[in-house]
């Protein structure tokens, strides 16, 4: 069985910083293309940064030059480093990726979701 777990949410003011990390458990072979989606209340869930096996990354327009993606595979563990945050940043942020178990077989994970709140 393999989990993702995200950690590091929480409050912080408008203009600050904050790192989210996402450790994969289990069976695992490989970490395939990863990506952290986020949601808002009465919103739906959209993708914010995502990066393949090989590094190459992609962000949604509203964090580029603020938010960066990386992975450390030794780690099975995907990180957002996130700075200059706006309130309209506040959502629960969900980790996302396409795991290869050690049997072979390729499937989509979703963590559990980790709330940050950008907030005076």
């Amino acid at each position: 069985q393999v989990q993702l777990v995200e950690s590091g949410g929480g409050l912080v003011q408008p203009g600050g910083s904050l790192g989210l990390s996402c450790a994969a458990s289990g069976s695992i072979f490989r970490l395939n293309a990863m990506g952290w989606f986020r949601q808002a209340p009465g919103k739906q869930r959209d993708l914010v940064a995502l990066i393949t096996s090989g590094g190459s990354t992609n962000y949604a327009d509203s964090v580029k030059g603020r938010f960066t993606i990386s992975r450390d595979n030794a780690k099975n563990t995907v990180y957002l480093q996130m700075n200059s945050l706006k309130p309209e940043d506040t959502a629960v942020y969900y980790c996302n990726g396409d795991i290869t178990t050690r049997r072979g077989i390729t499937t989509n994970y979703w963590g559990q979701g980790t709330q940050v709140t950008v907030s005076s």
